[in-house]
């Protein structure tokens, strides 16, 4: 039976990254599940639980597998890998508040199915669904609405990210300045928090927002 389960392993894995091969050797197979601490579920199962095709996720899943061998990335891998993206700035904080909103599980680790299901609302999901995302990604203490605090936290880890060659003569107070417009948009009855259901008719309401989500229908 184990034997049944492991040879199963092995070809999802193979399977996703599209490199079975009949001739690799059992030396091979043994060393590649002994580095191997998680296994994504089937092509099939993924398909059906996404809106990617077979080969987007077998392209998916080689960057994953090459960032992260082991099949789950931690925090500081995760943040070690965004940091790559933003080399002028500080990505650290927002990389955390990103982590934790792929890693669905609380577990402090993210597999490629969290990073594809996620991935799969952020570019293929309707508009609520990408909305719903971001509220997720904003409400920090997941406690169903957003606070200023909350999204002051959000703003300054982007102005950090960005960094200070991006916005030079960005005043330290802008992040703030930012929040209050944020607010004065979307906190519809004026009691100092921003529910889903405001959040979500304010961004459908703004112009700018709904271009900018546009952008990522293509990304793949």
């Amino acid at each position: 039976m184990k034997a049944k389960n492991r040879d199963q392993s092995l070809s999802d894995s193979r399977e996703l990254d599209g490199s079975y091969d009949q001739l690799t050797d059992s030396v091979e197979d043994d060393f590649e599940l002994s580095t191997v601490c998680h296994r994504p579920e089937s092509m099939d199962k993924l398909q059906e639980q996404t809106k990617f095709t077979k080969k987007e996720l077998q392209v998916l899943y080689r960057g994953f597998k090459n960032e992260c061998p082991s099949g789950v990335v931690n925090e500081e891998n995760f943040k070690t890998i965004y940091s790559q993206f933003f080399p002028q700035g500080d990505s650290s904080m927002y990389a955390h508040f990103l982590f934790e909103a792929f890693d669905t599980n609380k577990n402090g680790s993210v597999s490629f199915e969290d990073f594809v299901f996620g991935l799969s609302i952020i570019l293929r999901g309707t508009i609520n669904d990408r909305l719903n995302w971001a509220f997720n990604l904003y409400d920090l203490n997941k406690d169903g609405c957003i606070t200023k605090e909350e999204m002051l936290d959000i703003m300054k880890s982007i102005y950090d990210m960005m960094g200070k060659y991006t916005y030079p003569t960005m005043q330290d107070d802008a992040p703030r300045e930012h929040v209050e417009s944020f607010f004065q948009k979307m906190d519809r009855n004026k009691d100092g928090v921003v529910t889903i259901e405001e959040f979500i008719e304010s961004c459908k309401k703004d112009e700018n927002i709904m271009q900018s989500m546009q952008l990522f229908d293509n990304v793949i």
